[in-house]
């Protein structure tokens, strides 16, 4: 179910941005934004990992520096059947981790240095786990995609904005009246993208959640370890990162409370703790 709702999710992204590219293009627009979609796709698909190690300033991680995170992920890789991916230090006193990467072949796992000091092994693994349950079910790729076609999409956006308040775009619109359409969408649009990309961004989280859980076969290590990083996110927010790769983390960087909750790419820490406790 969660595989269906997450392809529906994509192919309604996809169909915005198309219709934004034919609001403000006509038939040109439409052949544009078709074209920036593959291209965003492709770049994405081949170069996801690249950009996450690049942006967050994340280093390889040897085995004698960290035996434990080599030792855990062995067991999980064992337990889930799936290669070794390559390990990576984010330099970051924040608890945290991502995972990146086209393919289970190709994945990157990379944890911060104070994940290292403050989780203990059995939370270490469960968050090591659900890193692996996001490589495994393609979570990455997905993400990646919906983050770069939502980025895209506000970009054209943009442009269409500027175009109209400037009296460009399509001249043949029909008046006053379809012109106030035209804006109402341009505004729309990157909100419903945002929307979207974060329905995709929750739908997984509990899935890796779920996964993670099993491979480990601990609930209570994954738990624990989501309720230090949250305390800790709280207090003291990530900032070495751009906000917009927030959605890459096990737990929101910058944390979310109150209305910036609604909008956070990662669903309630408290959900996620009772769902893991009730398994």
């Amino acid at each position: 179910m969660n595989r269906l709702k997450t392809f529906l999710l994509m192919a309604l992204l996809t169909a915005i941005f198309l219709l934004l590219g034919g609001l403000i293009g006509g038939e040109e627009g439409l052949i544009f934004a078709f074209i920036l979609a593959m291209a965003t796709n492709f770049f994405s698909y081949w170069f996801s990992d690249r950009m996450a190690i690049s942006m967050t300033r994340s280093q390889p991680l040897s085995e004698t520096d960290a035996p434990e995170v080599y030792r855990a992920m062995r067991e999980l890789t064992h337990n889930a059947g799936m290669p070794m991916p390559r390990l990576y230090l984010m330099p970051s006193e924040q608890p945290n981790a991502f995972a990146t990467g086209r393919s289970p072949q190709h994945a990157v796992v990379a944890v911060t240095a104070g994940l290292l000091r403050m989780l203990d092994y059995e939370e270490l693994k469960g968050v090591l786990a659900h890193e692996l349950a996001h490589i495994r079910n393609r979570d990455i790729l997905i993400g990646t995609i919906a983050a770069a076609l939502a980025g895209a999409l506000m970009f054209v956006a943009r442009i269409g904005m500027w175009s109209g308040a400037f009296g460009g775009g399509n001249r043949r619109s029909g008046g006053g009246a379809a012109l106030l359409i035209r804006l109402i969408a341009l505004i729309l649009a990157p909100f419903a993208a945002l929307l979207i990309q974060m329905s995709i961004s929750r739908t997984r989280e509990y899935g890796a959640d779920a996964a993670g859980a099993r491979f480990s076969g601990n609930p209570q290590g994954l738990a624990s370890a989501l309720a230090k990083m949250e305390q800790y996110a709280r207090r003291r927010p990530m900032q070495e990162i751009n906000q917009a790769a927030a959605h890459m983390f096990i737990v929101n960087p910058f944390s979310a409370k109150g209305l910036t909750a609604l909008f956070s790419t990662h669903p309630p820490i408290e959900e996620r703790i009772a769902r893991l406790r009730r398994m």
